[in-house]
């Protein structure tokens, strides 16, 4: 026998490919062409096939390890053609010699048969010693979560078996059994943290599996006669039917590679008969897609992402009101067959904003309620500082005013300036007013954030918005300039429009619009008078806040706007 070391081919160009799953296990006979691992890159999953038959010996690498074309993968002991010639110049002396000898072990073999049975019984009726052995979590490299459990209490288990699957943020393992026997008092379950030397369980070890004696003697191996080249033919395909059989399931799942019993007791999503790797696995449990209902396209009908993919999209395009599978798509128009057409790609920025807008029109309820704010005295009083607004080096807008209101407002009813929890079931309300601001750019809608609001002059935030409109039309915001905000103000002042219903910017729960100033006649009790109001619409989450809330949100704001004195109070 030689030993060959198996690296990995041409990966078609791609490089620091992941390894998602190893397919066999040190001490398996291989054949060329059999699965070997499974590698998975950004675009395709794929196989890496034996290149030739053999028996793995060592295995140079790991799950979650990167790869590229020339690393060393495998080990394994390949028969030499010097072997076989040998063997075949000997078969006829072999044949001569046996033959001689054929007549004395028919003899011998009768007094040999009843001397085994003798001794087969006495070491039936020989009482077996067991000893119960610990089985801990081996070096995972950190710390991961037990995701699945591939066996219970009472399963007898193979040195090799996977007991446990546990997953990392980087990969999923398997945990094999370091023993052959019987699971006693497992101290795990489906969730649990663990890390190098955590305690899985015990195993009932019996003292003959551990000591492995050889008993039967260099006599009795030779006495055995070989069996005939026929024989040999038949239980080699009988061996080969029995492995292909579940071939798929054998190779995704190891904890049945041995020919083991189906694996019983407490497990999630275990997914028998399914031909996939942990990767897709991973995802199948976190978008709750049911394995054993996806066609996987990949080798031997092996499940790769695509196929998730490929699963939800059937899912969301069929209409059928009480599947449960999404809205109806609109389908799609080749509208070239009217007229002249031209096709552009949406910024990533555009593509972003209006997955965002669609998530939260979805899943938030959301109300519209509008009003007018009289904002006479505020726009008398905002140019009577255009002089000083030019000697500070900033323009004054009606904006910063806005900012301030709302602040104000916010402090006086604390349920907009709120988030719920995912699950709706706890309310957070913050100690802090962080508001953002809309502001439309040439790569699409921005919302930069201005922090403590309510702790900053007038002259402070009519500095600080131009500042942060000017960056957000450079593209020069940070990730952190757009989040943190409580609450949001979208201003169309300077574009028109007499009112519109703004979609909240979750996870805040109130957005306020504001449309373009009118001059209308305003009755004072004895006259109409020219009055310079402001259309405002607030639209809110209904899951937060009610219709009362809204409508005194919306007064308290008409008070503060319509006389501004009142922010100094």
């Amino acid at each position: 026998m030689a030993n060959e070391t198996i690296k990995i081919p041409d990966l078609g160009g791609a490089d620091g490919v992941e390894i998602i799953e190893v397919s066999v296990a040190v001490g398996d006979t291989i054949a060329a062409e059999d699965s070997l691992l499974v590698l998975e890159s950004d675009k395709a999953s794929m196989e890496v096939p034996a290149p030739k038959a053999g028996k793995i010996s060592k295995i140079l690498v790991n799950v979650g390890d990167t790869v590229s074309e020339g690393d060393d993968m495998f080990e394994i002991e390949i028969e030499s053609a010097g072997e076989d010639e040998s063997a075949t110049d000997d078969a006829g002396d072999e044949e001569e010699k046996e033959q001689g000898e054929v007549e004395e072990d028919e003899k011998a073999s009768s007094d040999d048969q009843g001397e085994k049975a003798e001794q087969s019984k006495a070491a039936s009726d020989k009482p077996k010693s067991s000893s119960v052995r610990k089985i801990e979590v081996p070096d995972i490299g950190g710390e991961a979560e037990l995701i699945e459990l591939c066996v219970a209490e009472g399963d007898e288990v193979e040195e090799g078996d996977s007991l446990v699957v546990l997953e990392s943020d980087k990969a999923s393992m398997e945990v094999p059994s370091p023993y052959t026997g019987v699971i006693r008092n497992f101290k795990l379950k489906v969730g649990d943290s663990v890390a190098k030397g955590s305690l899985l369980g015990e195993i009932e070890v019996q003292a003959e599996s551990e000591t492995k004696p050889d008993t039967a003697s260099a006599e009795d191996r030779d006495s055995t006669p070989a069996p005939e080249p026929e024989a040999k033919e038949s239980a080699a395909k009988s061996e080969k039917t029995a492995d292909s059989g579940d071939d798929s399931f054998q190779s995704s799942n190891p904890a049945m590679a041995k020919g083991s019993e189906a694996v019983s007791g407490p497990t999630v999503e275990t997914h028998p008969g399914v031909y996939a790797g942990p990767a897709v696995r991973k995802m199948a449990r976190e978008f709750s897609i049911p394995l054993e209902e996806v066609k996987g396209s990949g080798p031997r009908g092996r499940i790769v992402k695509e196929d998730l993919q490929a699963y939800v999209k059937t899912l969301t395009e069929s209409d059928g009101a009480g599947s449960g599978s999404g809205l109806p798509v609109i389908p799609d128009v080749d509208f070239s067959q009217f007229g002249s057409v031209r096709l552009e790609a949406r910024s990533k920025l555009a593509k972003l904003t209006a997955k965002n807008m669609h998530r939260s029109w979805v899943n938030l309820p959301h109300v519209t309620q509008f009003d007018e704010t009289d904002i006479t005295e505020l726009e008398d009083f905002r140019k009577s500082l255009k002089a000083e607004a030019e000697q500070r080096g900033v323009k004054i807008t009606p904006l910063p005013f806005l900012l301030k209101a709302a602040a104000a407002a916010l402090r006086a009813h604390p349920q907009f300036n709120v988030s719920l929890s995912n699950d709706g079931e706890d309310i957070i309300y913050k100690d802090y007013v962080h508001i953002g601001i809309a502001v439309d750019t040439p790569a699409g809608l921005v919302v930069p954030v201005l922090r403590d609001v309510d702790k900053k002059s007038i002259w402070d935030l009519a500095a600080e918005t131009a500042e942060l409109a000017q960056k957000a039309k450079d593209r020069k915001l940070r990730p952190a300039d757009m989040q943190g905000g409580c609450f949001t103000i979208s201003s169309l002042g300077g574009i028109g429009g007499t009112g519109f219903t703004p979609i909240i910017n979750a996870p805040e729960v109130a957005i306020l619009g504001v449309s373009k100033l009118a001059v209308k006649p305003v009755w004072d009790g004895e006259s109409f008078q020219p009055r310079k109001m402001l259309p405002l619409s607030l639209s809110y989450d209904h899951r937060a806040i009610n219709g009362a809330d809204a409508g005194q949100f919306l007064t308290e704001l008409n008070r503060l706007l319509a006389d501004i004195r009142r922010l100094a109070l």
